[in-house]
């Protein structure tokens, strides 16, 4: 039977089913696109709020500090050469308002766009240093002298690497991030225990042995204990074992969906010079990219126990051999590359 041989009772039935069908089809896209605006501008803004202006930075009381004629400004990442981004932990407990930290921990986190690897190296904080500016001190020191660009001109003397980007957080911001990961599968090598009465217990450490679920804090009582006979060496490979985990668990089973509402958990504790662009890009390039050996510098065998007025420092031997051996490191990576993509 016809359309045109239904009774009209059916025809008029058909019409409006498809007339109701059409306005219903409209009103789901409208629905869906709103729905990704909304989303979109969510993630946008919620990214936007890690970069601080000057009147919420913790770093502001410090940045004028820099003489004029020391250069911080970093360069400008254009997409396809290698992205470097200093990250840096700091320990703001007993600092007054005006006050910065130095860095408790320091790491450098190095991509390729185009082997799509990274390679994530720690730098031992009391690392002997010519602060630009404000002449030899720890490598820790950087950050409390003139705030977050100077740590990465700093770090990027030492490093021979053009270091592009820096994201700060204190402790309070790693344990909301980890908290809002749902925590990490790790495996402790050994019993931890330390306990301190300076921070009124605030940080004691007290981990046992085996692989658990580390929350907030207990993920960062692993990345902060160093109370053993390799001290600060060992801490640093705890830290970059533990962000390598960390890395893949984002990629394995993180939902992107969830990335407005953990930003805005720790949007307070955090600040970069990235922008909401540049995290996205970055997240991307993350995402597709394989980690390789990390490392820390300077490596043992370049580096030496030294006092300076009275405070332990470490002395790099060689400043060559050191930049030397990360340039060995980053061409593993290249190679590594090639030889996989031409076994496949």
């Amino acid at each position: 039977m016809t359309l045109a041989a239904l009774p009209p009772d059916a025809e008029r039935t058909i019409h409006m089913l498809k007339k109701y069908w059409k306005h219903a089809l409209i009103s789901v896209c409208v629905f869906l696109l709103a729905g990704a605006g909304y989303y979109m501008w969510s993630m946008y803004s919620s990214l936007d709020s890690l970069q601080k202006p000057p009147e919420t930075s913790r770093f502001t009381p410090v940045v004028h500090r820099v003489p004029e004629k020391v250069n911080i400004e970093p360069p400008k990442w254009q997409g396809e050469e290698r992205v470097n981004i200093l990250l840096l932990g700091g320990d703001s407990r007993g600092l007054e308002a005006n006050e910065v930290p130095r860095s408790d921990s320091i790491l450098l986190a190095s991509f390729d766009p185009k082997t799509k690897r990274a390679n994530l190296f720690s730098l031992l904080r009391d690392t002997y240093v010519d602060i630009p500016g404000f002449g030899k001190d720890r490598l820790n020191a950087a950050l409390a002298y003139g705030g977050p660009e100077l740590a990465m001109k700093t770090a990027s003397d030492l490093t021979g690497l053009d270091i592009q980007y820096y994201v700060y957080t204190d402790f309070v911001g790693f344990i909301k991030l980890i908290d809002a990961l749902g925590g990490v599968e790790f495996e402790v090598e050994k019993d931890m225990k330390y306990t301190s009465k300076a921070d009124k217990h605030q940080y004691d450490i007290d981990l046992k042995k085996g692989k658990q679920l580390l929350n907030g804090e207990t993920a960062l009582m692993y990345a902060r204990f160093r109370y053993d006979a390799m001290s600060d060496y060992a801490r640093t490979q705890r830290q970059r074992d533990l962000l390598g985990a960390l890395a893949n668990k984002l990629k394995s089973t993180w939902n992107l969906l969830q990335l407005p509402s953990l930003i805005r958990e720790v949007s307070p504790y955090v600040e970069t010079n990235l922008s909401a662009d540049d995290i996205v890009k970055l997240a991307a390039l993350g995402y597709d990219s394989s980690i390789g050996q990390s490392h820390q510098l300077p490596p043992m065998d370049n580096v030496t126990d030294a006092r300076v007025n009275n405070a332990a420092v470490l002395r790099v031997i060689d400043d060559d051999k050191l930049k030397q051996y990360i340039q060995k490191a980053l061409e593993v990576n290249v190679t590594q590359s090639v030889s996989e993509t031409n076994s496949q």
